[in-house]
């Protein structure tokens, strides 16, 4: 069984930043695209960010010069740096991986349990 656990949300500022990380676990031998979603409150999810197994790059055009996602394939972690953060960033934010592979077998569209952002003065 393959998990992912996010951490790091929490209440900012608007203008202030935060990083969240997200570690995957369970017998991994590798993950290909890695990618943060978010869910504001009454809105559907959205992609945020994503990063291949490559280390290549894509943002959605709300967040581009903003956020920065990241991976360490040796850590079997992804994560996103949000700065200049605005009040319409806040939702639950999730991590997702595409196709987990592991020593037992393979996981398709494996998400986290999500972590609160609030924006707010």
């Amino acid at each position: 069984q393959v998990q992912l656990v996010e951490s790091g949300g929490g209440l900012v500022q608007p203008g202030g930043s935060l990083r969240l990380s997200c570690a995957a676990s369970g017998n991994i031998v590798s993950i290909n695209n890695m990618k943060w979603h978010r869910q504001a409150p009454g809105k559907e999810r959205e992609l945020v960010a994503v990063i291949t197994s490559g280390g290549s790059t894509n943002y959605a055009d709300s967040v581009k010069g903003r956020f920065t996602i990241s991976r360490d394939n040796s850590k079997n972690s992804v994560y996103l740096q949000m700065n200049s953060l605005k009040s319409e960033d806040t939702a639950v934010y999730y991590c997702k991986a595409d196709l987990i592979l592991t020593a037992v077998g393979r996981y398709f569209d494996v998400w986290g349990q999500g972590t609160l952002v609030t924006v707010s003065s």
